[in-house]
């Protein structure tokens, strides 16, 4: 191998366009103060000193590697392999750059026509790692073609010394880094996606063709960046022309009491549409729960309500769940009966949740939520809106004229705000309308 003549030379990849121009160093000009920068966040980065992989059949040839050092000083330690195969056996994870001269053969003397397969080999082998090209200063191209492969340099041999290569390396590991915290948030923001459009899919639509019912819902998960929490809700109309409508909270508020509404909600549309209803029902999705629930104490909460096809009546079903709103014409907004309130699904064998009649009348608006809307608090102190705080809330609002998706925004909007900020609790509201 020829002895390379020392000369000071510009970083190639400045010339190539893979980095921008910089003023030439003068004094303490913007090249110089970007140098400096560069070195001193490669050695406080992880506080170790570099190490260096130089891959090319003579690695002994080359005199500026052992006048390398780091940007405190101290040398940079430099491992020497003469062929893949040696490479490979010392890529270690405390190896922080690779020096690879692209005239090496391909390995097994495969894709001879590929000017860069041995590039590639070592970049498919070195993932994490910043890889310096090394070729000759008449082969500019290969050089540039080499970055764009995905090496973060490329050098010219016959114009390499040690101050150059220095700075090389620790230009390379600081680009590698930054290049692989740009994709790890890319891959964040991707999955963030993914998981918004799963979520807003798990969501229910209402099936309430043919009914005259006016539908409108509200829902915030009490998790912070999440579309689904723990609260699930649902609406159905059978070929019969009932209007079947239910809400639940499954207890906690993680991805795993998420998972566990979405399927108790599922499971609830197919056993409604399938004919349950009453006990029967949430005597079914209690061997539901218990199946797929992660914790022998983990419970679901449920409100059922069946709405004859007159519109005028209804059936009611309440497992460990706050009673429903009813709102009619010259009365005051009150909550239905809830004496005979069931325990909530999952806590005891056999348990029974009696089905009660109630009379709705001509116009009426009906309300289902979860606790999360009445345990907010009131103030800076430990008092909590409860359900008396909450029909007082919706008269008010009622007595304003607020009706549908604007009487569920306000209500939702002023227990936020008597909680001074966002509640912690999963908030779920359902609101069906028939002639108010």
């Amino acid at each position: 191998m020829p002895v390379p003549v020392p000369r000071q030379r510009a970083i190639p990849a400045v010339e190539s366009g893979q980095a921008p121009a910089a003023a030439p160093a003068q004094g303490g000009g913007p090249l110089k103060e970007e140098a400096h920068r560069t070195e001193a966040a490669v050695a406080h980065a992880g506080g170790t000193t570099l190490t260096l992989l130089l891959i090319e059949d003579d690695p002994a040839g080359s005199p500026v590697l052992p006048e390398l050092r780091d940007a405190s000083g101290t040398s940079i330690r430099v491992r020497t392999a003469r062929n893949l195969t040696e490479a490979e056996r010392l890529l270690t994870d405390d190896v922080h750059c690779i020096l690879l001269d692209l005239a090496l053969p391909a390995p097994g003397g495969r894709n001879e026509e590929d000017e860069l397969a041995v590039l590639k080999h070592v970049l498919q082998i070195a993932p994490r790692h910043a890889v310096l090209a090394l070729t000759t200063s008449g082969d500019a191209e290969r050089g540039t073609e080499a970055v764009r492969v995905g090496a973060q340099d490329y050098l010219f041999r016959d114009e390499l010394d040690g101050r150059l290569l220095s700075r090389a390396i620790r230009y390379a590991v600081e680009r590698k880094r930054s290049l692989t915290a740009e994709r790890k948030l890319a891959e964040g923001r991707v999955r963030a996606q993914e998981n918004r459009r799963l979520e807003r899919g798990l969501l229910p639509t209402p099936l309430l063709d043919g009914s005259s019912l006016r539908f409108a819902a509200r829902y915030r998960p009490g998790r912070s960046r999440a579309l689904l929490g723990g609260d699930f809700y649902d609406t159905v109309r059978t070929p019969d022309g009932t209007v079947h409508a239910m809400i639940g909270d499954v207890c906690g508020h993680g991805p795993d009491e998420a998972a566990l509404g979405v399927e108790l909600r599922i499971a609830w549309r197919a056993l409604t549409l399938a004919g349950l209803c009453g006990d029967e029902l949430l005597g079914t999705l209690q061997e539901v729960l218990e199946h797929e629930r992660s914790d022998e104490e983990i419970f679901a909460t449920l409100c059922t309500v069946d709405i004859a096809p007159d519109g005028r009546r209804a059936g009611l079903c309440l497992a460990g769940h706050p009673a429903p709103l009813v709102a009619r014409p010259g009365r005051p907004a009150e909550l239905l009966p809830y004496d005979n309130n069931g325990p909530a699904l999952g806590l005891l064998k056999g348990a029974r949740w009696p089905r009660m009649q109630v009379e709705l009348g001509a116009e009426w608006s009906l309300m289902l939520y979860t606790d999360g809307l009445i345990e907010g608090r009131v103030g800076s102190g430990g008092e909590r809106l409860g359900q008396d705080g909450m029909v007082e809330m919706v008269r008010r609002q009622l007595a304003s004229g607020l009706t549908g998706e604007a009487l569920l925004r306000a209500a939702v909007n002023e227990v936020r705000k008597l909680n001074g900020g966002e509640l912690t609790d999963d908030v779920a509201v359902v609101l069906l309308d028939r002639g108010l």
